[in-house]
């Protein structure tokens, strides 16, 4: 099957979360691969949200209409939303050093890799 030139394809994963869902969920998971927080004085990673005044245009959830990719092309996820999120969370306990240089201000948007 081949997509057709000017037609929109949204890549998703039928998985409408609540803003709210997806911070718990980052917070079960540090819980489970990275536990040792004692040192910082948190009992747990819930302890670091913070609420803010929603401004005009946030997003209150996450969803994508996908139904035109798979009807076109028959393409569906290959992860779930639980696993898509681990290997996300994981990423990025596994490339520490790349996402400090993105706070700290160093990483400049050049290309990684081969």
């Amino acid at each position: 099957m081949k997509g057709e030139v000017g037609e929109t394809y949204n890549i998703g994963g039928h998985n409408e979360q609540t803003n709210l869902h997806v911070v718990h969920t980052i917070c079960e998971l540090l819980e489970e691969l990275v536990p040792d927080r004692k040192a910082s004085g948190l009992v747990n990673y819930r302890d670091l949200i913070t609420f803010v005044k929603d401004r005009p245009g946030h997003d209150a959830r996450y969803a994508i209409d996908a139904s035109n990719i798979k009807r076109e092309l028959g393409w569906t996820p290959q992860e779930t939303f639980e696993s898509g999120m681990r290997k996300t969370v994981q990423w990025y306990l596994d490339n520490k050093a790349w996402w400090q240089r993105v706070i700290s201000g160093d990483y400049k948007l050049e290309r990684l890799g081969a």
